[in-house]
């Protein structure tokens, strides 16, 4: 069962418990086993999303209110903030993708494109939102392995994306008949700007269609991101935000960004993504409950808490708060854990062109240390001497860097001890609001 630092210390100094983990902070009892000691268990409740997830292991005990009713009060014990990088992976897989497509065009020797009709196993998705799924998964299983959690809430939610692309509830056919209907998009963006550059207003020349966002920058092809540009405009403008382009000419710039619409990334990603969630948790063992997220906020705002994803998980699930139910107690320090992954594949690091610039090393372990183990450093004499902790970028000569708090320092593998591996994330704190 998770308990109090104070406790911990005392099971630690009197020789009855050992550290078992570094981060999170987590200890093992030595004087007795799991089946002589009775454990009440815990629920772990989840509030998933695109950018973030939210972990939160709680108590729910039944008390006698001052009317003498039994009521449930859940108490918050350990909150987790998932950081997650599919975008980085995005990216990453569009840059890659640019080198194979520019070597395709060049003059030079390059990978033949592969045939787009290869079938996919079922239930397949893009590495970006597989990885959301997977490393909320493997932090359900590590917190199913380091406390007795008997089962699993998680918040299940749809997002319905073309109200949220018109901004207001639809009703029948408006499902079937968006802003397209009865038309197509060169048509629409013609009588929308009325033949005319939405940048400079010229008229009687070549018009292109151009993205507000440009897609090197995330935009996408929605119909609200797509204006008409002559094409001096369209090159002038090339992938700069339409903000910076029009910085100048700010009454232009309102009109052309009144047309924005929220993008539907974050929306869709969870979406695609709720159904495999729910699936792979259950394989942990435990019963697993979905909520909506109209319950979440209902539990969240009636016991006027701010939102954050830590918050949000400790209100999923079943919370009558009407009749005395209550949260009683939330973490004030949340763990932020931030996937960083376990390197890089690749053998060379690429120009902007995709042409190698330097070799990498073969080897990621050196010296017995690799990138994101947790350590402590003892320095003797310098700036920096004294006992520092932290996580260390090796370098094959074995003057590794080390980042803390207080910054970074090169330090020799001579004086670091190893506290814990790096498992492909970063760890910090924060203060929960």
């Amino acid at each position: 069962m998770p308990c109090h630092p104070a406790r911990a210390r005392e099971l630690l100094g009197k020789g009855r418990a050992v550290v078992a983990r570094q981060v999170p902070f987590t200890i093992r009892l030595k004087d007795r086993t799991r089946a002589e000691s009775e454990v009440d268990g815990v629920q772990l409740r989840i509030d998933p999303g695109s950018k973030g997830t939210g972990l939160a292991l709680t108590d729910e005990k039944k008390e006698v209110d001052e009317q003498g009713t039994v009521v449930t009060v859940r108490r918050g014990l350990v909150a987790v903030e998932l950081q997650h990088r599919g975008d980085q992976i995005h990216r990453s897989m569009q840059q890659r993708a640019g080198y194979r497509h520019r070597r395709r065009s060049a003059n030079c020797r390059y990978r033949k494109p592969r045939s787009n009709n290869r079938t996919r196993p079922t239930g397949w998705l893009p590495p970006s939102l597989r990885h959301r799924v997977d490393t909320t998964y493997s932090q359900a299983a590590r917190l199913c392995r380091y406390a007795p959690v008997t089962e699993i809430h998680i918040e299940r939610v749809a997002f319905d994306t073309h109200a949220i692309g018109e901004g207001r509830a639809l009703t029948a056919s408006e499902y079937q008949q968006g802003t397209l209907a009865g038309t197509e998009a060169r048509a629409y963006l013609r009588a929308k700007w009325n033949n005319a550059c939405a940048y400079c207003d010229a008229t009687g020349v070549p018009l292109n269609i151009d993205h507000l966002r440009p897609r090197s920058r995330g935009g996408s092809n929605r119909i609200s991101n797509l204006v008409l540009a002559c094409a001096p405009c369209n090159q002038a403008k090339n992938n700069t935000p339409v903000e910076i382009f029009l910085a100048d000419q700010p009454d232009r710039l309102a009109k052309i960004v009144r047309q924005l619409r929220t993008p539907l990334q974050d929306a869709a990603a969870m979406n695609a993504t709720r159904w495999q969630l729910t699936g792979r948790l259950s394989d942990l063992g435990r019963p697993v409950h979905a909520w909506s997220g109209g319950r979440t906020k209902w539990n969240r705002s009636a016991m006027g808490l701010p939102k954050t994803h830590t918050l949000d998980a400790l209100s999923v699930g079943r919370l009558d708060h009407e009749s005395g139910d209550a949260i009683v107690r939330y973490p004030g320090q949340v763990l932020v854990v931030r996937a960083t992954g376990r390197g890089s594949y690749a053998r060379t690091t690429p120009d902007r062109f995709g042409f190698p610039r330097l070799r990498r090393a073969r080897a990621k372990q050196h010296f017995g240390y690799v990138t994101g183990d947790l350590v402590r450093a003892d320095v003797p004499t310098g700036k920096w001497a004294g006992a520092w902790t932290g996580r260390i970028s090796v370098r094959a000569r074995g003057q590794h860097s080390m980042a803390m708090p207080e910054g970074r320092i090169n330090v020799s593998h001579w004086n670091l001890k190893l506290l814990q591996r790096g498992d492909g994330y970063g760890y910090s704190t924060r203060l929960e609001p």
